[in-house]
């Protein structure tokens, strides 16, 4: 069955061990207010418009069907009231000033493409993770990718928000070589605020995929005024403690790389203008952390 990807991200290195091959989902069932890959979040194609790109060549006026194109003294007008997210102008655009995100792949043609950096997946412990977006929401997707690289002996993890039904997850949880999950809030009426679902799944859903055994990484994003804060990192970091397969817990910086994406995207993005912790917002927490006698890591 195909699946909907934004992107298959080669050579990575920052979403797992060794070099590895990132393919992206779409869909998510979370909408986290920080979301630095909001093209994710739908389950269905999006276009992105970046006009400081365009060059007015205005290829993209004849090929689009709803006439969302056209030429002005300026340039070219672009209104996204009219805008189905076709992609036919992304196709012929090749200044990238309108890119698609979104796309339809067999798993045949995922595996294809992952498949051609074996040799640096097993010279490097590497392999290939499955990240999003929400992997779970494309389950059967998923399930075919992770069937295909288990037959191909290439190790496959996952980033997921674990906020699925566990017995829906656990066929494919079984055959995973790492799984990275955020526990972004420990209150559940912070979670619920900022993210739009409660947080009780996701931590029954912790523990008992800690009972499978699998290498895990837990995450959370230092989110500016909303997870930043010794009191959640230190409820977060006592939870995790007791997990037998804890490799480490990890404190993401806020990351701004979104913000060009929300202005391609035409939406409002919250966090516009937060930015990174310094080092000396940072250090306390990871000691908070780590009190906890877990492994910490800052990314």
């Amino acid at each position: 069955m195909p699946g909907m990807v934004t992107s298959i991200q080669r050579f990575s290195l920052n979403d797992g061990p060794g070099i590895r091959t990132t393919v992206f989902f779409k869909g998510c069932n979370l909408r986290c207010a920080w979301c630095h890959n909001p093209e994710t979040i739908r389950l269905q194609n999006d276009l992105l418009a970046y006009p400081e790109k365009c060059i007015a060549c205005g290829h993209c006026v004849p090929v689009c069907p709803t006439g969302a194109h056209a030429r002005v003294p300026s340039g070219i007008a672009f209104d996204r009231t009219k805008c189905t997210a076709c992609g036919r102008c992304a196709e012929i655009c090749f200044p990238g000033a309108m890119e698609l995100a979104g796309y339809r792949r067999t798993g045949e043609e995922v595996l294809a493409e992952v498949t051609q950096d074996i040799a640096y997946y097993r010279d490097s412990n590497g392999g290939v993770t499955l990240s999003g977006g929400e992997v779970f929401c494309q389950p059967q997707f998923a399930k075919e990718l992770i069937d295909d690289c288990v037959a191909a002996d290439i190790p496959i993890a996952v980033e997921t928000n674990l906020c699925w039904e566990f017995d829906a997850m656990r066929p494919m949880l079984e055959k995973l070589s790492l799984v990275m999950f955020d526990l972004k809030l420990w209150d559940d009426a912070e979670h619920l605020r900022w993210t739009g679902v409660g947080n009780a799944l996701i931590k029954e859903n912790i523990a008992k995929l800690d009972a499978l055994g699998i290498p895990l990484i837990a995450r959370t994003p230092l989110i500016p005024g909303a997870t930043d804060n010794a009191e959640n990192i230190t409820a977060i970091a006592h939870f995790l403690a007791p997990l037998k397969n804890l490799q480490y817990y990890e404190l993401l910086n806020f990351n701004p790389l979104g913000e060009s994406k929300y202005r391609a995207l035409g939406l409002e993005n919250p966090f516009e203008a937060a930015r990174p912790l310094s080092a000396a917002m940072v250090d306390p927490l990871r000691t908070a952390a780590a009190a906890a006698g877990i492994q910490v890591k800052v990314g």
